[in-house]
């Protein structure tokens, strides 16, 4: 898989670590930063992901900030971005096979690194398994899209 990553300045060292290990894993990563410790906002990093991921040059992203809540929120805006904040493995695998996500988040101030591999991990194994899933997921789009679902 091709991942686009991010973190703010509280999970550039989580990060790092994830970068390596998706790379032992075989994937390609691209890192968009941030890569200071110096306070910066999050939303700018995870609407670079979020951007990247919306336009199909990635197969997926993460995103790391203090809790994984903001930086989701925020690359929840782009359109065709569907974001999980996840702090364990089992709700990063079901958010794949269920809700097809497309960007995993998490907290650096939340798990920590081995945690956050196990999260990365299932999450990159998971598939979407359609069916009753793919009704839900649609409804997701009509709602970004302004449609009416009811």
């Amino acid at each position: 898989m091709k991942i686009a990553i991010a973190s703010d300045h509280t999970g550039v060292e989580l990060k790092s670590e994830i970068i390596k290990y998706l790379q032992e894993l075989g994937h390609e990563t691209d890192d968009f930063g941030t890569n200071s410790k110096e306070s910066i906002d999050y939303p700018i990093y995870g609407k670079k992901v979020a951007d990247e991921v919306a336009k199909g040059k990635y197969d997926g992203g993460v995103l790391i900030c203090g809790t994984g809540i903001g930086i989701s929120l925020a690359a929840n805006k782009v359109k065709g971005i569907r974001a999980a904040v996840c702090s364990e493995p089992y709700s990063a695998k079901l958010s794949k096979q269920h809700n097809n996500s497309n960007i995993i988040a998490f907290g650096a101030r939340v798990v920590g690194v081995d945690l956050a591999k196990m999260i990365v991990k299932e999450w990159i194994e998971a598939k979407f398994e359609g069916g009753r899933h793919s009704k839900r997921v649609d409804l997701i789009s009509k709602i970004e899209n302004g449609e009416k679902i009811i």
